[in-house]
């Protein structure tokens, strides 16, 4: 759960889902394991929980479903086993007000408890479980045990004060329901009601049966309580695990062994089902050279215990034997073994003994107690006993009893052994419509103890759980097969002719598939509709050739995105450069329709104008440009532009040093755009623009000035928030830089109409005057580009699209 619940984002709904999945389980242990001979902590009832997802892959719900709880156990355990953990936990973990309330004692006064004379186990603290478990538990759950007497009915009455007071009920109609039947009557029409008393035996199976029937009830109340907090209204997709108690044989062994021991065969049949028959029936079917291995098919054994007709099963004898069982059922036992003789005597996996009847399970021959079968098997509660449960003061009592005692039961009552053979076929029509995968738990000593290995033992499991005909299935058989048509959509792309479709048979496409990647004959064999790989790794293959494919159609894709990105922004950067001088300057020819480069010096090739900037600073514009000085002197500089300003670079004499007489790049000035005031231009077609700053103006000229003033704009609004101030006159006035006696003033340039496209200079004083003849309108535009793309280019992308469509299961396939 903490895995899916990584992969697949951790949500909130996600994190629900996990929380109380792991958090419920102290709670389910508790009321669902206990200490058996061979596990301290032995799971006695069945538990299937599924993680829910959407349609979508993300897990939106889960549901636990319980079956088979050992609810025997509760008035009844063998010798050096202990009741379920829930009873130890509360005496051992409850403080002082809550034992006074509940009236608990030692576990040794309680007859339920003390049977075994078992009350601790090793590496278990009682006391601390039930910390957690509390955590969960409902303040009105009620457990009570009843303590053992037999003789004085004074002393019972006094006995079952205590339980009547938890229960709500009236302690007087407790002690009649349990030691007294309420028999109905039917004749000429009419019905009576007679009080019959019950004997010793009848009133042992009437408290064991209502003490069994609360706790099975509380345990399914608590289940659906959990499932109510995280239960979806519909299914759509699920993930389920299933955890069942293991193949059981002890030295005696009861019903509850026959009954955990024929849910172990289901499954084992499932297993058998699902890997070693369907493995190799599918290669008969297909045509596939294959040598059979043998195996033991244990339907037969599922079938000796659950056939209904010809010949019945065991556990349609021992309902006919329990439906004939007057209230006394002394002497059934020995019924039962007769009938068992009489029907499957001579069956292959069967045997009987004096006192009972051996099976040949597929984990090995066991030996079963007739004694107590039918008793176990009837499981009668009966309606006395509910309608006194129906009369209690709490409405959790009363909700534990849903039962409509007014309507008339037709047929047999139901028994265990057909509730658990109902609840198995359930669980197996479960595990059929899945996938499953299987965790075989192999126990390596009785001792439960570390680093202590019994080969024999270990050797006898891995025999009859069927792991090494498993094995040899596998070994021997193919890692992956697939449909035709399946493989094809998979792995076309890997070759010209078969991508986007192959014209053919499907069955020679797939052997053009093969052949073409080199893939040896011996790793793969063709059935009639399938193609069978042998080896994991030539499937890895496969997979590596086909991301390969995919890998290149993606940087192809990628190429033409970039570049059909990259083309569109700077169609988009010339629309916009050209709104800044429309209507306001004229235009070169040579300036319209104008790719934008942005680094026209190289910059990546320049370490010694790089050295200038910070290490990962993008830059935006690069341009040799011709600086004015105060004098109108022209000088080379290295306009740069980034997000962090405009750096001016020049070469410089070094008149100091080891490197005196030197020529070195060295940075005149870096303007930030905070200190930017604006930019002058004139309104004719010449190159010059006026960069104006807090402390002092630069006089610049560039072939580049649309694209400079149009990156410059975006990042100065960027950085200040604000739109950057462009004028357009043809006269021009900038500020120089405060040096010498001449320092401080201002200069002007003087823009007039001239003869031809290049700018006439003739500087005089404090005066620049720029001749230029007339360029193209002030209105000239760029003009719009379609980008056109060829049929054959638009073919190859769409099957590339097409190709990458694929890569998404359909109707339920997967990549396996």
């Amino acid at each position: 759960m903490g895995y899916i619940s990584k992969v697949s984002g951790g949500g909130s709904k996600v994190q629900h889902v996990k929380d109380i999945i792991l958090q419920s389980n102290p709670l389910l242990e508790a009321f669902g394991n206990a200490k058996t001979v061979r596990n301290n902590n032995s799971s006695r009832f069945g538990k299937y929980f599924e993680i829910q997802f959407s349609r979508g892959g993300e897990p939106d719900g889960g549901k636990i479903s319980n079956f088979l709880l050992e609810k025997s156990r509760v008035v009844s355990q063998n010798e050096s086993e202990r009741n379920f953990h829930i009873y130890y936990q509360l005496i051992e973990g409850a403080n002082a007000q809550q034992k006074e309330g509940l009236g608990l004692m030692t576990p040794d006064y309680y007859y339920y408890l003390n049977q075994s004379g078992t009350y601790k186990v090793d590496g278990t603290n009682d006391s601390k479980d039930f910390s957690e478990t509390m955590v969960f538990t409902h303040e009105n759950l009620v457990i009570f045990v009843f303590t053992e007497d037999k003789n004085n009915e004074q002393k019972l009455c006094r006995v079952l004060a205590f339980p009547a007071y938890l229960l709500g009920i009236d302690p007087t109609r407790l002690q009649d329901k349990l030691t007294s039947r309420k028999m109905d009557s039917k004749w000429g029409g009419k019905s009576e009601s007679i009080n019959v008393t019950l004997n010793q035996e009848q009133a042992t199976y009437t408290r064991d049966a209502l003490a069994k029937a609360l706790y099975a009830r509380l345990f399914d109340y608590l289940v659906e309580a959990i499932n109510k907090a995280i239960q979806k209204p519909y299914e759509e997709f699920s993930i389920g695990v299933l955890d069942i108690y293991g193949f059981e044989i002890f030295q005696k062994n009861g019903f509850e062994q026959f009954c955990i021991n024929f849910v172990n065969e289901k499954l084992q049949q499932i297993f058998i089902e699902l890997t070693l028959k369907a493995e190799q029936e599918e290669y008969v079917q297909e045509g596939i050279k294959w040598t059979p291995i043998e195996y033991f098919n244990n339907k037969i054994v599922c079938d000796l215990i659950e056939n209904k007709l010809s010949p019945p099963g065991i556990m349609s004898v021992l309902d006919d034997v329990c439906a004939t069982m007057h209230a006394k059922g002394e002497g059934a036992d020995g019924t039962l073994l007769q009938k068992l003789q009489a029907a499957v005597g001579t069956h292959e996996h069967f045997n009987s003994w004096n006192s009972g009847f051996v099976i040949h399970h597929y984990a090995g021959k066991v030996s079963y107690d007739i004694n107590g079968f039918c008793e176990r098997n009837r499981d009668v509660l009966f309606p006395d006993l509910i309608e006194l449960m129906q009369s209690s003061e709490f409405n959790f009592i009363r909700s534990l009893f849903p039962e409509n005692l007014n309507t008339e039961k037709k047929g047999r009552p139901t028994t265990a052994s057909s509730k658990i053979k109902r609840q198995a076929n359930e669980l197996v029509s479960t595990l059929m419509k899945c996938t499953p995968h299987y965790i075989r738990c192999i126990k390596p000593n009785e001792t439960k103890r570390p680093k202590d290995w019994e080969e024999s033992r270990v050797k006898h499991q891995v025999e009859y759980l069927g792991l090494r005909e498993n094995i040899r299935v596998r070994r021997a058989g193919f890692a992956y097969r697939r449909l035709f048509t399946k493989f094809l959509h998979r792995y076309a792309i890997l070759t010209a002719e078969t991508w986007p479709c192959w014209r053919g048979p499907e069955q020679q496409g797939v052997l053009h598939l093969l052949r073409s990647v080199n893939m040896d004959t011996d790793q793969y064999q063709m059935g009639r509709t399938k193609v069978f790989v042998k080896n994991p790794e030539s499937l890895f293959l496969l997979e590596e050739m086909r991301e390969r494919k995919f890998d290149t159609f993606a940087r192809t894709i990628q190429k033409a995105w970039r570049r059909y990105n990259a083309r569109k922004k700077y169609e988009q950067m010339r629309e916009e450069a050209s709104d800044i001088l429309y209507n306001s300057k004229e235009r070169r020819k040579n300036s319209i329709n104008r790719n934008f480069v942005g680094d026209y010096l190289g910059l990546e090739q320049r370490p010694e104008l790089r050295q200038f900037l910070a290490k990962r600073e993008r830059v935006d514009f690069a341009d040799s440009v011709t600086k004015f000085d105060r004098r109108f002197k022209s000088i080379k500089r290295d306009l740069i532009l980034t997000p962090k300003g405009i750096y001016l670079i020049g070469l410089e004499k070094v008149k100091k040093g080891p490197e005196k007489g030197q020529i070195k790049e060295v940075l005149k000035r870096k303007m930030e755009f905070a200190n930017i005031t604006g930019v002058s231009l004139s309104s004719r077609q010449d190159d010059f623009f006026i960069l104006h700053e807090a402390q002092y103006d630069s006089l610049l000229e560039s072939n580049f000035k649309t694209e400079f003033l149009s990156l410059l704009s975006k990042r100065y609004e960027e950085v200040t928030q604000r739109k950057m101030t462009i004028s357009f006159s043809d006269r021009l006035e900038f500020k120089v830089k405060k040096e010498g006696w001449g320092g401080g003033t201002s200069r002007v340039v003087v823009f007039q109409r001239g003869q031809g496209d290049l700018a006439q200079l003739k500087p005089g004083g404090k005066t620049l005057t720029i001749s230029v003849g007339d360029g193209l309108p002030k209105s000239s535009s760029e003009s719009k580009r379609i980008i056109k793309v060829s049929l054959q280019q638009t073919l190859s992308y769409r099957s590339m699209f097409r190709c990458f469509n694929i890569m998404r299961p359909k109707n339920g396939d997967s990549f396996q």
